[in-house]
């Protein structure tokens, strides 16, 4: 059965988190030393309540008195001067995923609330994990030859109707290219769906065709009965 990879399979599980405390230096140092860009702000429990990533602590300097500078403080949004600590910084509540979600699941999220990573938590609420944009695009760093196993063994194997014999599958950095025989049409758009939803996958190029069928010769009745008198009168 075809099934995406899950944030577990991508996710890092090593995270780097800080307390509600933590001062606005100890987290630049931390993002510095780990080479990162975000820390999840975590309570006594170990549960994420906000993110501060290297966009809060820029709002929190410009929003710095600048008599020279050019450009006025951004307007618009928490006012974030004097902010000193992670709770402060931070922007919360923390947007999270289970470790068996999907990969596009998490996608899906992270597009729909326009931010770059996720707090990964069990059951509990605990973080076990963070994963971020890049962890997702790992799936698309898959090699060709386990994409094209996943095409003819999960998808081609298990369409009624469809024999993977009959099909050609090429894939070259993820693009895939179908060719030979699919006999009934209506599976077609099935089989590129499916195909399109193989984790690697980058686009799907349809050059399948049908067996054209066998013509019959249909004639009327009455035309047999006029080749057999001719047949005869010739004999």
């Amino acid at each position: 059965m075809l099934t995406h990879r899950t944030v577990r399979d991508v996710m890092t599980r090593d995270v780097v988190r800080v307390a509600p405390a933590t001062g606005f230096r100890a987290i630049v140092e931390l993002l510095h030393a780990y080479g990162i860009t975000a820390v999840p702000v975590v309570d006594d429990a170990d549960r994420p309540v906000g993110i501060v990533s290297e966009a809060d602590l820029l709002r929190t300097q410009s929003a710095q008195e600048d008599p020279t500078a050019l450009q006025p403080p951004p307007a618009g949004g928490p006012d974030r001067a004097g902010a000193a600590t992670a709770q402060q910084l931070m922007t919360s509540p923390a947007v999270c995923v289970a470790p068996g979600a999907t990969v596009v699941a998490a996608a899906r999220l992270m597009a729909g609330r326009h931010i770059k990573r996720l707090p990964v938590v069990d059951g509990e609420g605990r973080l076990v994990g963070l994963v971020s944009r890049g962890d997702l695009l790992k799936a698309f760093l898959r090699d060709d030859r386990a994409i094209r196993q996943d095409i003819v063994e999960e998808v081609l194997g298990h369409v009624a109707g469809v024999s993977p014999a009959a099909v050609g599958v090429e894939v070259a950095q993820g693009r895939v290219v179908l060719s030979g025989t699919i006999e009934a049409p209506h599976l077609v758009p099935i089989v590129l769906r499916l195909c399109r939803s193989v984790d690697g996958v980058v686009s799907v190029t349809d050059r399948t065709g049908r067996t054209p069928e066998p013509m019959t010769l249909i004639t009327h009745p009455e035309q047999h009965r006029n080749a057999e008198v001719r047949h005869g009168n010739h004999a």
